[in-house]
């Protein structure tokens, strides 16, 4: 099956028990057995939920690994991700980091003697170099970044981990596996924030982690069930209801930021366009090479600095100014005193999140409109 069927189809059959064509939403807690762990293959949905198993194994074939998790928040997935670690473990992450990926290893888990290392992953020979310097844990990579739509070479990434003995984890939230599939790429394990693309309508909170190899996945699994950082049936349901429609909502996407990028390019109140759709971005080929289409966020740094963001902001109409992305309503964030608030201002201005940079997460509107709307804030600089 091709991807826009297996959307719908795979590791998604009618319900057993009743030919319910949708998942049923299982909401009890726990389940009777017939003996001491003697039981039709749940026992507690903490451990293991009918709805929310249909929704890991359909994230496991969309992104083409053995074994899929889901949990309660994106950041729930990395949490659970870094106890499968050794206290003292080095990672090595990209640079340009989600802030709150930034706040988990730096504020909380670097006081348990986890030793985070930055780079910028642009750079092959400084990632080299960073590998060299000792063992490494985790290789920790997103592409495209949050917020300033840099990419990794996945392959390349993979063949210095796969030299290092470190698995690649990449945090694919930007692209989803709609665009991009780490692990036909090399990578070991995928990780998403399902409250995103792969939910897609503003209306849960989730996470998943997706790992290639069987052994890896059932470690995770183990510490899924041990942490409990879980979704609720609820959750689970929403968003394999809207992974349905994440191919149609995907290619929508990037015709909107396609065009609010171009539009944006071509305005002289606009210091630099963060968007790997357009020629001008360094890493173009890079993305073309590696994804089927350039998503729907882009990144614009307008002239004026932090008052220039703020008046920017105020007069958008049809963009909300809201913190997330990926859902079907367009929404415009300031990175620098929301999403990555907790990096400290001269290392996030160190990595060029600066007070002027606007992150936009183009929904599925009329492309028109949401470029009328950008060019109307641009008239109030």
């Amino acid at each position: 099956m091709r991807f826009d069927t297996r959307l719908i189809h795979d590791g998604q059959p009618p319900d057993p028990l009743t030919g319910a064509v949708n998942v049923p939403i299982y909401l009890s807690s726990t389940f009777a057995q017939s003996a001491p762990n003697h039981h039709q293959g749940y026992v507690y949905s903490r451990s293991g939920n009918p709805t929310r198993a249909v929704l890991e194994t359909a994230l496991a074939r969309l992104e083409g690994g053995s074994t899929g998790l889901a949990f309660s928040s994106g950041l729930g997935a990395l949490a659970t991700l870094l106890d499968d670690l050794p206290s003292g473990s080095r990672v090595v992450a990209g640079e340009d980091l989600y802030g709150g990926t930034y706040r988990l290893l730096e504020h909380r888990r670097r006081q348990y003697d986890l030793r985070p290392v930055y780079v910028d992953f642009r750079d092959l020979r400084a990632v080299e170099a960073r590998l060299e310097e000792g063992p490494v844990a985790l290789l920790f990579a997103e592409s495209p970044t949050n917020p300033l739509m840099q990419l990794c070479d996945l392959r390349a990434l993979a063949r210095l981990a796969r030299r290092a003995r470190a698995p690649l984890v990449v945090d694919n939230t930007f692209a989803s596996p709609a665009l991009q599939r780490p692990i036909e790429l090399g990578a070991d394990v995928v990780l998403h924030s399902t409250t995103k693309y792969l939910g897609g309508h503003s209306d849960i909170v989730g996470g998943a982690l997706v790992a290639r190899d069987r052994a890896r996945g059932e470690r995770l699994l183990w510490l899924q069930n041990a942490i409990g950082a879980v979704p609720s049936p609820v959750d689970s349901f929403l968003v394999l209801r809207g992974m349905k429609t994440l191919g149609l909502r995907m290619r929508r996407h990037g015709e909107n930021a396609q065009a609010v990028a171009e539009a944006l390019e071509s305005a002289r109140k606009v210091e630099k366009v963060y968007y790997p759709g357009l020629a001008s971005h360094p890493q173009h080929a890079l993305a073309r090479s590696q994804m089927s289409g350039f998503g729907g966020m882009v990144s614009v740094e307008v002239k004026g600095g932090g008052g220039g963001a703020r008046r920017f902001l105020k007069a958008m109409k049809v963009f909300t100014l809201a913190e997330s992305l990926g859902g079907v309503e367009s929404l415009v964030d300031h990175p620098a005193t929301m999403t990555h608030a907790s990096v400290p201002r001269r290392e996030r201005v160190r990595r060029g999140v600066t007070d002027g940079l606007v992150r936009l997460s183009c929904g599925i509107e009329d492309p028109e409109d949401l470029v009328e709307d950008v060019r109307n804030a641009l008239r109030s600089l």
